[in-house]
């Protein structure tokens, strides 16, 4: 179509392949589109459910086949190399681009960004070298948190730092790599919000959701969150302001420290679905998944509305071996992501709770008479 739109029974590419592709594919299938899964582990979650091509983001000659089969492509996780998807956008749209991705990819570059868009992060320093750490560390003080500038998630890839002792040849330990260090935020809870932009500028956000960690990984989310009307407001005018800047055509998760003070700080963001999104197949008008595809597709967004109060628990490593208890249970929706092995820290699958409605029904018409 000529104003971009892509209609049911389009292709949809998508760069990654394990559970956030896999549910990205199971909700485009609702609609009518089909799934092309680039990603090279083979038997990845994904695949099971859409086509797939198992090959290296280096691979160019399966990148260009990829490319050629696909009517749009959009991201599943934010590591894949910047040369990859410059090479795809010369034949296919990339939704969200390069720019965004990069931005996601390095924290240096993202913390730059949001400040410079007048967006509050919590006190931070680039650490090139052990002096640069002894040297931020003297401005932003202790406690603190030295972050690995590019890769790291669920706790890998960083160090805390209490003391000048843990300190002490901190960057060294984390491989002597670009680093940033972030300083201590005496934050009440942590939040995020879902923000999806489409072809034509058009914005929605889901409500915040309150996100507990546990061992440095999403444990559970409880929606709605325990925050009065003002932060919310703020936390979703934040994330429209992010998703604005960037002019993003896709959706964003923004994660984000609620201070004792009142002050809403973003932590991070992901240019894509997101874990703490989860709750919203089953909680929601409209599911993170299907609306990634609306914004990338062109379509009108969907409602954000939440139609029942719930709560996500991830089910990590062994936790999954619990899917007979959990399916005796009531109003527990159970989702497994069809990884063959469990390991420590490894997420398996999550459970949603649907505890009460949010919104009041209409009675039908046949009700009504």
């Amino acid at each position: 179509m000529n104003d971009g739109t892509l209609p049911p029974g389009s292709t949809i590419g998508i760069l990654g392949g394990g559970q956030l592709g896999r549910m990205l594919a199971i909700a485009a299938a609702r609609l009518g589109y089909r799934c092309h899964i680039f990603e090279p582990q083979i038997d990845c979650p994904a695949s099971h459910v859409a086509q797939h091509t198992a090959a290296g983001y280096d691979d160019t000659a399966a990148l260009d086949a990829f490319a050629q089969s696909v009517d749009v492509v959009t991201l599943e996780f934010e590591n894949v190399p910047i040369a990859a998807v410059q090479r795809l956008v010369k034949t296919v749209p990339v939704r969200p681009g390069a720019t965004a991705l990069a931005i996601a990819q390095d924290r240096v570059t993202e913390k730059s960004f949001l400040n410079k868009a007048g967006i509050e992060t919590a006190p931070w320093a680039a650490v090139q070298s052990q002096s640069d750490l002894d040297a931020a560390l003297q401005n932003i003080g202790l406690p603190g948190v030295l972050k690995t500038a590019r890769l790291g998630y669920d706790g890998k890839g960083q160090a805390t730092l209490q003391s000048a002792t843990d300190a002490m040849g901190a960057h060294e330990k984390l491989g002597s790599v670009p680093c940033v260090l972030e300083g201590f935020v005496d934050f009440a809870l942590e939040i995020s919000v879902l923000a999806a932009r489409g072809l034509d500028g058009s914005i929605a956000c889901f409500e915040p959701v309150e996100n507990i960690h546990r061992d440095h990984i999403l444990h559970r989310t409880l929606v709605p969150a325990r925050i009065d009307a003002t932060v919310a407001q703020r936390a979703t005018q934040i994330a429209t302001q992010t998703i604005e800047a960037l002019d993003y055509i896709g959706l964003l998760a923004v994660e984000m420290f609620v201070c004792r003070d009142g002050r809403v700080l973003v932590n991070e963001m992901a240019p894509r679905p997101h874990n703490s999104g989860h709750w919203s197949i089953d909680g929601a008008a409209t599911c993170q998944f299907e609306q990634t595809v609306r914004a990338i597709c062109g379509l009108p967004l969907g409602d954000t509305t939440r139609i029942s109060d719930c709560e996500m628990r991830n089910l990590i490593g062994d936790e999954v071996n619990d899917w007979r208890e959990i399916l005796a249970q009531p109003g527990a929706r159970l989702h497994l992501y069809g990884k063959a092995e469990s390991r420590p820290g490894r997420k398996m699958g999550h459970v949603t709770t649907l505890h009460s409605p949010a919104i009041t029904a209409r009675p039908s018409k046949s009700q009504s008479q």
